[in-house]
């Protein structure tokens, strides 16, 4: 029978000792990358008026608010795999996309008839000789950053008139999550009237939107116009429809441009950017004024949802008003879901919409 001498057993247990460093270090090693999994981090960028968002290392997207554009905003917005489904214009133009409505940046959350004031529309393109009948909204501060397993993001906002008074002030919750192959911000925002009531009047021109990429956009050969609430025309023109492959689907089985003007739990857009399939969707909750939201949808890639529009979608329907008294606030919830790899389907969709629901 072979025997080992002492530098051999000794040889043999540091070899075994090594390993199970080895194994422990690489088991470690293991915990923590997964402990980053789905990972979400804000870093504050003051001196260029951001927060950027993180999900898993890479760039989700980024909270704006610069001074000299009329609200703040999230931009870009970048999907799970990396592509970026905003319009650049007018922030950062890109060949071959459209150049309408400069108001319509990112992500964003707004309205076109506060106590009679434009919020919605206001941007560079208004002539100062009309701006006392548009307001803007503007940051105040940062309440509160957080990152881990959700971001979170606090900020506090003035809706004010051209003067500068406010009208009110907007306190909201941005929560960032995500995972390898979605990413999801539910935008909690409370508005309260501080000078006085503040009416809320009917307008198609609302409120928590997006404005994306050319090739989320519906394919169309025709230049439309679109009017505001105050009569003002913009055309929107017929463009190439190479690698557009936008279309919207709504939970109440609505499809394309139909959508428009229906009122829904949830509306989906979906598409293919660079040979991947893309959806995002916007998600109202049943503890919301006005529930459920009209879609204000268009093909040209404006996507978004309206708690109080009404006879502004369905002239058959009443206008409705809402008043807030001086003191008093309103909160609304909105949820924005996007997805990489596949279509979203509306069995997920009716998913997310009741676990968004149960948390609010």
């Amino acid at each position: 029978m072979k025997t080992f001498n002492k530098f051999s057993l000794y040889s043999i247990c540091s070899f075994v000792v090594q390993c199970s460093l080895v194994f422990l270090f690489s088991a470690m090693s293991l915990i923590a990358q997964s402990s980053k999994d789905n990972e979400v981090k804000l870093v504050r960028v003051d001196d260029y008026h951001r927060v950027d968002v993180f999900v898993n290392g890479g760039l989700f997207t980024s909270y704006q608010y610069p001074s000299d554009i009329e609200k703040p905003f999230l931009f870009p917005v970048n999907s799970p795999d990396g592509q970026v489904i905003t319009r650049g214009y007018p922030i950062e133009p890109r060949k071959g996309e459209r150049t309408d409505h400069p108001h319509q940046i990112g992500i964003w959350f707004n309205y076109g008839n506060i106590s009679g004031l434009d919020f919605w529309n206001n941007s560079s393109a208004i002539p100062a000789d009309k701006r006392d009948s548009y307001g803007h909204i503007v940051h105040q501060k940062i309440v509160k950053t957080k990152s881990g397993k959700k971001g979170l993001l606090e900020v506090i906002l003035n809706w004010e008139d051209n003067m500068g008074i406010t009208i009110l002030t907007e306190r909201t919750q941005y929560i960032f999550s995500g995972d390898k192959n979605s990413r999801t911000i539910d935008h909690i925002s409370t508005l309260t009237a501080i000078n006085g009531p503040v009416i809320i009047g009917d307008s198609k021109e609302g409120m928590f939107a997006i404005r994306v990429d050319r090739a989320f956009e519906m394919p169309s050969n025709e230049s439309l116009i679109f009017t505001d609430e105050k009569g003002n025309p913009t055309t929107v023109k017929a463009m190439d429809n190479a690698g557009v492959t936008g279309m919207y689907i709504s939970s109440n089985g609505s499809k394309g441009d139909s959508v428009w003007g229906t009122r829904n739990k949830w509306v989906i857009l979906s598409g293919v950017k660079n040979n991947v399939p893309i959806s995002m969707a916007i998600f109202d909750n049943p503890k919301n004024q006005g529930f459920p939201a009209y879609a204000h949808a268009r093909g040209y890639g404006l996507f978004s949802i309206n708690n109080f529009g009404q006879n502004s979608y369905d002239p058959k329907k009443e206008k409705l008003s809402f008043k807030i008294e001086k003191g008093q606030s309103v909160t609304l919830h909105h949820r924005f879901y996007v997805q990489s790899g596949s279509a979203l389907t509306a069995e997920n969709a009716n998913k997310i919409f009741e676990e968004f629901s149960k948390e609010y």
